[in-house]
């Protein structure tokens, strides 16, 4: 049986994972394989103890495979990055020390899988855009975006947008409630191709592990 742990920064994309993967999940348990969503509290605590954690995991634990999948905005923090290569690089950098301090074998480097949202998980109702207008109750949009979804920046990044669109609307985001409400009712796989810089190579990851 495989164990697959998948780390976030918080509750919304713990949910908004849950509901909009809840097939594939549900699926993999009948072949015995076995994924769940974890939130760490935000970017910083999950940048800075997730390497840590998933050491911990992976040496006690075979047959896991350990996902940090932390917002690309914002930069900076806890340490310099701005792309998800720098992102990629450094969070790999500081799991490799933690191997070497706690001396663990180095092929728990294997099982250690590095993705992110760009730049936030609101990049994928940006993605979802029918089900965000039904959201809302409008017939088109307030405000116009960057296509493809995932080619927004730091300075306005997908949940900045979806709170101006809920603004516009009369109505108060909440990431907690509408994220999940439209991501349970997403097809992950028109959501992938519309967002293939990282959301699609997650999922792709995530969903190989899940079906061998």
């Amino acid at each position: 049986m495989k164990e697959i742990f998948v780390y976030l920064e918080g509750p919304s994309d713990q949910i908004g994972m849950r509901r909009l993967l809840s097939r594939p999940v549900e699926h993999a348990l009948i072949k015995g394989n076995r994924v769940e969503f974890y939130f760490l509290g935000g970017k910083e605590p999950l940048l800075n103890n997730g390497p840590k954690k998933a050491i911990n995991i992976l040496r006690n634990k075979p047959n896991s495979w350990v996902f940090l999948v932390p917002d690309l905005y914002p930069p900076n923090k806890p340490f310099a990055h701005s792309s998800y290569e720098e992102l990629k690089s450094e969070l790999e950098k500081r799991f490799v020390v933690e191997l070497q301090t706690k001396q663990c074998n180095e092929r728990l480097r294997d099982r250690f899988v590095v993705h992110c949202f760009k730049y936030d998980l609101e990049v994928l109702l940006l993605a979802a855009d029918s089900l965000l207008m039904k959201k809302l109750g409008v017939k088109r949009f307030s405000r116009t975006w960057t296509n493809p979804v995932e080619d927004q920046d730091h300075h306005q990044p997908p949940k900045r947008i979806v709170e101006a669109l809920f603004s516009d609307a009369g109505m108060k985001y909440k990431d907690t409630a509408d994220a999940p409400w439209i991501l349970e009712r997403s097809d992950y796989n028109e959501l992938k191709n519309k967002c293939s810089q990282n959301f699609k190579p997650f999922l792709e990851d995530l969903l190989r592990l899940l079906d061998k």
